[in-house]
């Protein structure tokens, strides 16, 4: 399970991100604890008016765990986790939120504690998170028998798909998977060993090399966005100015953005336009029977939940009936009676809970497989139309570069024959002769 955490302000928006449901299929709220308000953006809104009585900015330590993709995980899986990085990182008994997501057939889990303690009015200091949740991940995936990943293995293979969520957003502006980007600038860096290649790479992939505002190495791609080289490729500055040179020697963005558009505006708009629609045709079925299973699964769970309610509230009204009332629980209470029966009543409350529980995973599990099954379709036309955008902006690219070609070819050829006829004209003028016409 990959365990990735940080400190972070803005309780409003990290509540709605928690509870987007236009970007998770289903979004599930687990725990709302040590806090008064019984809702997220409630409990959050408290964190921070906590906060307001210190200096502590970011007041809350979020922490996101995503298990293996082809992995059934339990609730209780989740929960020891989330429990094990809690005392981990010092903030036992602290309020916190625990929220499940469902996207392509995934579930993950967001926990957000509160920083602020309460008796001391200061912010718990979180040190080295990172090492500890490595730490924690580790275990998981040994206890559990788990495919280790290669990152954890060995820092050198460790996986550079990684991407954050303003990456994400970055993405979806052009209508892509991040991971995609990140892999084509990747395999730029890695078939190149000098500027003039990395160059040529990053444009047969639709991307050019330019400066960034802080003199940093960035990639520009057709669309304007602006990519991080050390942050896309995983490498230092100091690897990228080995290989690159100086930032100072490549044009700026908005140079770069200036040339894009002057190169392919109107060539690359048109074939660009037209791809895009002919995928978004080809993906509206997969798209309309993902949004039509996400409806009925959301239908089957909201069924389940008014049935397991229906069961409960009968179930509380037997066991409330057990207890008498009045001169006889009174007795019952002096010849034991009602604690047997109390711990009756517990036992079965906490076996109904657990069957309630067990019924609602399986359900979740099940559902899970059903659009793993449809995922792999969605990926599979991705990837393919992925490649055909690659393709396109290939042959464009040698379009462009035959035409530059071509242009430079004809302004040397016009620049030769210039030359010779000025060769001819001085020939003919014959400067050095003195003879002089008869008049």
């Amino acid at each position: 399970m990959i365990l990735k955490g940080n400190q972070r302000a803005g309780g409003r928006q990290m509540a709605l991100h928690l509870m987007n449901g236009e970007q998770n299929e289903h979004v599930t709220l687990h725990e709302v604890s040590g806090f008064i308000a019984s809702d997220i953006l409630g409990a959050l809104n408290e964190a921070y008016a906590l906060s307001q009585a210190t200096q502590c900015r970011q007041f809350m330590y979020s922490l996101s765990l995503n298990p293996p993709q082809d992995e059934e995980v339990s609730i209780s899986s989740f929960e020891d986790a989330i429990n094990r990085a809690e005392k981990k990182l010092g903030l036992e008994n602290q309020p916190r939120v625990i929220v499940f997501h469902e996207k392509e057939g995934r579930r993950h889990a967001h926990c957000v504690w509160s920083r602020i303690d309460i008796e001391n009015m200061k912010a718990i200091n979180i040190a080295f998170p990172k090492r500890k949740l490595q730490t924690i991940a580790k275990s998981l995936y040994l206890e559990h028998g788990w495919k280790m990943p290669e990152g954890f293995k060995d820092k050198s293979k460790k996986n550079p798909l990684n991407f954050t969520r303003d990456e994400w957003q970055q993405a979806a502006r052009v209508g892509r998977k991040p991971h995609n980007i990140k892999r084509e600038l990747q395999e730029s860096w890695a078939v190149s060993d000098n500027k003039q290649g990395f160059e040529n790479a990053l444009r047969e992939s639709g991307y050019y090399l330019a400066r960034g505002d802080r003199r940093g190495y960035v990639a520009v791609d057709i669309h304007g966005e602006v990519y991080s080289l050390s942050r896309q490729l995983g490498v230092k500055t100091k690897e990228l100015n080995t290989r690159l040179g100086k930032t100072e020697t490549l044009p700026s963005v908005c140079e770069t953005k200036n040339k894009i558009s002057n190169q392919l505006s109107g060539l690359f708009t048109r074939y660009s336009d037209e791809l895009k629609t002919q995928h978004k045709k080809d993906m509206k079925p997969l798209l309309h029977k993902k949004q039509e299973m996400t409806t009925d699964h959301r239908i089957d769970r909201a069924q389940l939940n008014t049935i397991q309610q229906e069961h409960w509230h009968s179930a509380e009204l037997k066991r409330a009936a057990r207890i008498r009332k009045g001169f006889k629980g009174l007795w019952d209470k002096l010849n034991g009676r009602y604690w047997k029966t109390r711990k009756q009543n517990e036992r079965e409350t906490w076996q109904a809970h657990k069957r309630d529980q067990k019924q609602r995973e399986e359900l979740i599990h099940k559902q899970l497989n059903e659009r793993q099954n449809l995922q792999v379709q969605i990926n599979l036309l991705r990837q393919n139309q992925d490649t055909e955008r690659k393709d396109l902006i290939r042959d464009l690219s040698h379009v462009k570069s035959n035409e530059k070609q071509k242009t430079r070819v004809s302004e040397r050829a016009k620049s030769h024959k210039k030359d010779h006829q000025n060769d001819i004209g001085f020939g003919d003028l014959d400067l050095g002769n003195d003879y002089e016409p008869e008049i």
